[in-house]
């Protein structure tokens, strides 16, 4: 990932955030719900949490080896997801990764469609466009993994990572 700490964006109870901890990097979550922050807080003693906003990041510009976004976009709806992007790339450093995690919407004429999920509704994206929207924003997709549902799966949606590199 290079240089810098690691923001572990959307962090939910921290297990994440503790697994890149383990790995010997310098990791942060970040969640915009309490309940989640006090229960990661619990759970990892030792590490920072804080209760923050993807689309309003109390993080200074260009500092961030890395953020991670695993599925943490999808309850954003589609107008918004720009300026969440933007926040991503505005905190990463030159040469900094992002890592974002989504399911993937039916294909390119839908490129963002909306499910019911538990807490409130999600979206889906189409790999490509999100790839575009990541480029508008100053970063390059540099690999992609897709995984198709498994029989067990309780949704039936293909996952995807995106790993993205600032210029």
């Amino acid at each position: 990932m290079g240089e810098g700490q690691v923001a572990d964006l959307g962090c939910g109870p921290g297990h994440v955030t503790a697994y890149l901890d383990g790995l010997g990097l310098a990791a942060f979550g970040i969640d915009a719900s309490p309940a989640m922050i006090e229960l990661a807080r619990q759970a990892y003693p030792g590490l920072r949490f804080d209760l923050g906003s993807m689309a309003a990041l109390d993080i200074a510009d260009g500092v961030l080896g890395g953020v991670l976004s695993r599925w943490s976009i999808i309850h954003t709806p589609p107008e918004e997801l720009p300026v969440i992007l933007a926040q991503f790339s505005r905190v990463l450093a030159p040469s900094g990764h992002l890592l974002v995690g989504f399911s993937a919407s039916e294909g390119p004429s839908h490129p963002t469609q909306v499910y019911d999920h538990t807490v409130a509704p999600a979206y889906r994206w189409w790999p490509d466009h999100l790839a575009a929207m990541l480029r508008t924003s100053g970063l390059a997709e540099v690999a992609r993994m897709v995984r198709e549902p498994q029989p067990t799966d309780r949704r039936q949606f293909r996952e995807v990572q995106l790993l993205a590199r600032k210029a």
